[in-house]
């Protein structure tokens, strides 16, 4: 083990209950998809072929920032790559990726998921849809990378979806909320034509939201 082991043993433990969690809910399913979160300069992510839903802190690998493996007897992810690229690109805390059904879809018939709700806006607004490219290679973490440019998540077209977050838990937010949207957008095109909110509409929620302290408790006095 390396110097900070407990730190490391700590993030392991992180992604596996995460990932339990998220399989729990639906968006990880049998061994589709992945989850990491940042350690300094390290990386603690989901090992390839793992059932997510079952996974234990050793079916959870550290690698450096680099690549490669510092702790575990697994190989990491196919999707390490992406997940790096993330890091270095934006400076997350944490990254997961689901094949979750919602989203899935979307991504299968949509060039970019609108805001049709104002809580998309905690994932930047509308979400892109990279373009489709094999699972783990270059050119899928560039698609994906360039999709994410001001944004909290991405769809990868016929794929799944991606999100990062400053901790894990955000991560795991954002991934529901990505998923919710998702699902939102498919039952309101079962009725008709979407209505997506405008940038006029987007920014009078934004500022509403400060000047509210929106999404936190308050004291009665406060209001």
């Amino acid at each position: 083990m390396t110097a900070g082991s407990s730190v490391l043993d700590d993030a392991r433990r992180a992604v596996a209950r995460a990932s339990n969690g998220l399989a729990a809910e639906g968006l990880l399913i049998g061994t589709a998809g992945n989850v990491s979160v940042r350690a300094g300069d390290h990386v603690a992510v989901t090992a390839t072929g793992v059932v997510l839903g079952t996974a234990g802190p050793a079916d959870v690998t550290v690698v450096d920032l680099d690549g490669g493996v510092v702790d575990g007897e697994l190989a990491p992810t196919s999707e390490l790559e992406l997940h790096l690229g993330i890091y270095r690109r934006y400076g997350a805390g944490a990254v997961v990726h689901t094949h979750s059904p919602h989203a899935t879809a979307v991504s299968v018939v949509l060039d970019e998921l609108p805001c049709v709700h104002y809580q998309q806006l905690a994932l930047g607004g509308a979400v892109r849809v990279a373009p489709f490219a094999v699972f783990g290679s270059a050119e899928l973490a560039e698609g994906t990378l360039a999709a994410l440019e001001g944004k909290a998540a991405a769809l990868l077209a016929n794929h799944g979806a991606i999100v990062h977050g400053p901790t894990l838990e955000a991560a795991m937010d954002h991934a529901l909320l990505l998923e919710w949207a998702c699902g939102l957008y498919v039952r309101a095109a079962t009725l008709g034509v979407p209505r997506a909110l405008d940038d006029v509409q987007q920014e009078a929620v934004v500022t509403a939201a400060v000047q509210r302290g929106y999404g936190r408790p308050r004291r009665l006095e406060d209001r």
